[in-house]
């Protein structure tokens, strides 16, 4: 479940930063619960842009078949255990959800499997018909004051994490490479701020990863509270602080 739930804050996060009013983005991953289905729904209000869902309504029977038959062939398949969880876990959308309209249903069980479909087309030309004034059976999400400046504010919270990050990285980088491969016991960053303890020589893969972890969290933590920190110096302190619990100094 945890890792489920950090895929979903992955792909919500790559969802976000490659929304746009000239793209089509297919999530057909980890969406089977509504409330995920939300999360992406406001993404698309907040940007503005249409949103649909399309929906393989496929009975469980058929499901489990099709994915033996897979497992026989040594195809990509799910565990039997992994199977059933999701299927009991499973939410079927529902049309009357905002969330969940408009809803494009296929029905691959009972009209066989063919490569594409009339319904498929209808979703596409949803997303993609050109709009005017005379336009009713198309929705335009539109993003509220509300929405546009939390967006704002998240966008340049994780610009500076990210940028801030990066410089204690390379600030690491650079005082053990000065010190010739031996361990540099404190590394100073910049007047106010912490300072760094290095109990051992780190590597620039396990630094990347440390940093890469540390934002995934921290971005975790502004959805149920506060946005990350919008300025570098405290990006800093928080990744050094980070740093040094991880490290164990």
């Amino acid at each position: 479940m945890v890792v489920e739930k950090n895929l979903r804050g992955l792909l919500r996060s790559e969802v976000d930063r490659s929304v746009s009013r000239d793209s089509i983005i297919i999530v057909d991953s980890l969406n089977n619960i509504k409330g995920y289905r939300y999360e992406l729904w406001c993404l698309a209000r907040a940007s503005g842009v249409r949103y649909c869902v399309l929906f393989c309504d496929t009975e469980v029977d058929h499901c489990k078949e099709w994915n033996s038959n897979r497992q026989e062939k040594g195809e990509p398949a799910y565990d039997t255990n992994i199977f059933e969880d999701l299927v009991s876990r499973f939410e079927k959308p529902d049309r009357r959800n905002r969330w969940d309209s408009p809803l494009f249903e296929l029905f691959p069980s009972r009209d066989e499997l063919v490569e594409t479909a009339p319904v498929i087309a209808e979703a596409v030309s949803y997303l993609t018909k050109k709009v005017d004034s005379k336009t009713r059976d198309v929705k335009v999400l539109q993003p509220t004051i509300a929405t546009q400046t939390v967006r704002t504010t998240e966008a340049n919270s994780l610009y500076e994490m990210d940028k801030a990050t990066q410089e204690v990285v390379n600030a690491i980088v650079e005082a053990q490479s000065c010190g010739l491969g031996l361990a540099v016991n404190k590394i100073s960053i910049g007047p106010n701020l912490p300072t760094i303890k290095l109990e051992r020589s780190v590597g620039l893969p396990e630094l990347r990863s440390l940093r890469r972890t540390f934002i995934k969290l921290a971005g975790q933590y502004s959805l149920s509270g506060p946005p990350p920190p919008t300025d570098a110096d405290s990006a800093k302190r928080m990744f050094v602080d980070y740093l040094n619990r991880e490290l164990g100094a």
